[in-house]
């Protein structure tokens, strides 16, 4: 009797850990997507800056940030590889907020080191309220890390992981100095274990992960906010080697939506996938299985989709 007696305590002891946690997430998602929405600051005083850095910005998410954020009066810095895309994307927020100011800078971040000067020199006259780091690769569809090029392995590299370390290097100091600033890294759920057939990328996202967050903790008390994005699938340049994760749905945003729920849970969240659906996903295979289960779905997963890219090609 005394060890079932001992066996229904810890049960129970469970159940109420298990219970507890549950109601927090669930009232941290609502802070995160219901409250926060609600609420409008006017962020150019809140970030103390009027100015807003997005890369990669000419499609997907980037350019969603900037659209999003012109439409809340700040003014935009774009930065990306293709002068027509720039020209784009700067027509459509002159159109759109007529009343903010843009400019463009051409640079492709595959390059690496060479090219922060360039973006140095547009900075430098500049009050740079918020700096998303946006700007991404990957491979074409989940493949095996033999079948990865030289040239492709450096753009991770150098675009997911390089790019933002050095941009933060270069807006950083302005805002520490003024005491206001917001920093916005895109991770993605990737970042959360490993993942077979997308395994350098998942390893890139790791590190826009870790030194977000070791960041934002150097920074408390400092008036620079840090935060990091984890989104799943998202309807983007990035998915269209599936039709499974390019149609939109209610697990698969377009980016403009992603973005409507993003951009308001900043100073609301730290960290976040950005999006409800996303949370319940992530929320759902963590609490279900292992690391190493994870693992096992991504394996079959990207197996799968890796089987239906080759085909179309």
């Amino acid at each position: 009797m005394e060890a079932q007696y001992i066996l229904a305590v810890l049960g129970l002891v469970w159940v109420t850990r298990w219970v507890v946690k549950v109601a927090l997430d669930v009232v941290a998602a609502l802070r995160k997507f219901l409250w926060a929405r609600l609420t409008k600051d006017n962020l150019a005083v809140k970030y103390g800056g009027k100015w807003a850095v997005v890369t990669g910005c000419t499609h997907g998410i980037g350019k969603e940030y900037a659209r999003q954020l012109a439409k809340r009066g700040m003014n935009i810095l774009l930065i990306a590889r293709n002068y027509d895309k720039l020209d784009d994307i700067q027509n459509l927020i002159k159109k759109e907020s007529p009343e903010v100011e843009t400019e463009t800078v051409q640079v492709d971040f595959s390059f690496g080191r060479m090219i922060y000067p360039e973006i140095a020199r547009y900075l430098a006259d500049k009050d740079v309220g918020i700096l998303v780091n946006n700007v991404g690769v990957i491979t074409s569809h989940p493949m095996h890390f033999v079948e990865v090029g030289e040239d492709e392995a450096w753009n991770h590299i150098n675009v997911n992981m390089a790019s933002m370390v050095a941009m933060t290097q270069l807006v950083l100091p302005g805002m520490v100095a003024r005491g206001r600033g917001a920093i916005i890294n895109l991770a993605s759920v990737a970042s959360s274990q490993p993942v077979p057939y997308l395994g350098l990328y998942s390893a890139t996202k790791v590190f826009v992960d870790f030194f977000s967050e070791s960041l934002r903790w150097e920074l408390r008390g400092s008036g620079v906010t840090v935060q990091t994005i984890r989104p799943g699938y998202v309807t983007t340049n990035m998915t269209q080697y599936s039709k499974f994760v390019s149609e939109p749905s209610t697990f698969v945003p377009n980016p403009e939506r992603f973005v409507a729920s993003a951009l308001p849970t900043l100073g609301h969240a730290g960290r976040t996938t950005g999006y409800w659906a996303h949370g319940l996903q992530m929320f759902v295979t963590d609490e279900m299985f292992s690391r190493e289960g994870r693992m096992f779905l991504f394996d079959v997963w990207n197996k799968l989709l890796r089987k239906e890219a080759i085909k179309e090609d």
